[in-house]
């Protein structure tokens, strides 16, 4: 058999495959493969089955094709941290925002907070609040900044900073809320409520335990032959997005190197430095010949080049779509801000954690149920109550043993080896003896790692492999950050 025929056999057996995953075996089907009774049919119990395609693209994301991939140093460990050592993992694959959150997507979140709970719950809107003194500096002329980079519409397409990691999460889970509930009311199921307030304002787990009703318009016919005829929309219907969220640290390394551009049949051609091929941060567009291909520092005392040829074009952040992209759209993964993600600090958390989706700062919860297992009631501000789980749930599971995993094998009472630790545990404080914190580190459960260089930095952390950290309560001029998604289903675009 020639070369010729050997392709056409595979493309043929492809396609094959291709056509009984689509709408045979494994697709969307009238008929039970089990028991042969009809699906969506009140007539037999009306057992729902969606037709729903694969899983939507939500508003400012790009798809993010997963893989294998060396996790860590790319560049000579000029530090000597020893925190970033090459470890191969895969990552599945996901969704990230193509740009940074900016300062006019940060200002709608704050005029929603304020509309909603300003009235009786005034503090959520404070506490959302992005710190504008950071851009305070001792020695340096910087009030206009505080006063006016983050609402002067000038201002307002560039990123936001001064915002902390616990604030970068809330904005997510608002994010969350507000794109599910545009769905329902697109698909007709509910009617906008420009009345809503405090615990009466939509939320994605309130909608799906029956705790938030809404204004109905069509609702979702139920089968169901005991139903009433309109019910909620479940998870199983397909229309409802998962959590917009931080990335983990592995995720925004992995979407950072764009090595999708640098594959072909399964081998990276070259692996690269920076978001971009070469050794350099000049582009050889002709164009744009010489110029910086990211926003940084590039010496001491110079931001942004000369009088009449600015180099990067940006003495501070510049706006969020500013440069090239990389080979998966995205914007300023080098540069511009330093950013957020989801990742607890360990300076090896590459030798502990999983070879497969890697992450450190797990603590697991379940919805709070009162004695008598019943869901308990939203917050004031209406939200699902969660509790960590016990240690009775979870003593004969061999994946986890307690709620509480951020310390695990790094900072837990198992990894001590320190004397008088051993001798005297103390289970409530191990990770700060470990690495005996505000003594001789800062390392904590509250230390949260940041990834990219900024306008401030020079090029040595424009390297996706690079790592900092910093408490997830302060917030800097320097840092930003942007969401993520996960995939659901297939991890090949288009299935």
């Amino acid at each position: 058999m020639n070369k010729h025929s050997k392709l056409f056999t595979a493309i043929t057996i492809l396609s094959f495959i291709m056509i009984l995953s689509s709408c045979g075996l494994f697709g969307p089907k009238e008929r039970s493969h089990s028991t042969g009774w009809e699906y969506n049919n009140p007539e037999n119990g009306g057992f729902e089955v969606s037709s729903a395609a694969a899983q939507q693209t939500g508003p400012g994301l790009v798809f993010i094709e997963g893989g294998t991939f060396v996790m860590g140093s790319t560049t000579q460990d000029l530090l000597f941290d020893w925190n970033n050592i090459p470890r191969r993992v895969t990552i599945p694959s996901f969704y990230m925002d193509e740009t940074e959150v900016s300062n006019l997507d940060y200002l709608e979140y704050l005029y929603w907070l304020d509309r909603i709970f300003g009235e009786n719950y005034p503090e959520v809107y404070i506490a959302a609040l992005p710190d504008t003194l950071v851009w305070r500096d001792r020695l340096a002329y910087n009030e206009p900044l505080v006063e006016m980079y983050f609402r002067h519409p000038a201002y307002h397409f560039y990123p936001v900073v001064g915002v902390s990691w616990v604030q970068a999460n809330n904005y997510c889970s608002w994010r969350t809320d507000r794109v599910n509930e545009l769905l329902l009311i697109e698909a007709g199921i509910l009617e906008i409520d420009p009345d809503q307030k405090d615990e009466n304002n939509f939320n994605t787990e309130a909608y799906l335990t029956g705790q938030y009703e809404g204004l109905v318009r069509e609702g979702k016919k139920d089968l169901n032959p005991d139903g009433t005829g309109i019910r909620k929309v479940k998870i199983e219907d397909g229309l409802l997005l998962p959590r917009y969220r931080l990335p983990t640290e592995a995720e925004w390394e992995y979407a950072a190197l764009g090595l999708i551009g640098n594959t072909l049949y399964e081998r990276i051609v070259e692996r690269r430095t920076y978001p971009w091929n070469g050794n350099y941060t000049r582009t050889d567009d002709r164009k744009y010949y010489g110029s910086f291909v990211s926003n940084f520092k590039r010496g001491r005392g110079d931001y942004m080049g000369v009088a009449g040829n600015l180099n990067d074009g940006a003495d501070i952040p510049a706006p969020v779509g500013s440069y090239w992209p990389n080979d998966y759209g995205l914007y300023n993964m080098a540069g511009n801000v330093s950013e957020w993600v989801l990742d607890v600090y360990r300076p090896l958390s590459f030798e502990d954690v999983s070879d497969y989706s890697p992450y450190r700062g797990n603590v697991f919860k379940n919805k709070k149920v009162d004695f008598e297992g019943f869901l308990v009631e939203k917050d004031s501000l209406g939200r699902i109550q969660y509790e960590e789980v016990t240690t009775e749930e979870s003593i004969t599971r061999k994946n986890y043993r307690k709620a509480d995993n951020i310390n695990y094998k790094d900072g837990d009472y198992q990894s001590a080896i320190t004397a008088d630790w051993l001798t005297e545990p103390d289970e409530s404080n191990t990770t700060n003896k470990m690495y005996e914190y505000g003594v001789t580190s800062l390392i904590s459960d509250k230390a949260r790692v940041y990834k990219g260089g900024s306008w401030n930095d020079r090029s040595y952390y424009l390297s996706p492999g690079a790592r900092r950290f910093l408490d997830q309560e302060e917030a800097a001029s320097t840092i930003g950050f942007r969401c993520a998604m996960s995939r659901l289903g297939s991890p090949m675009p288009g299935n």
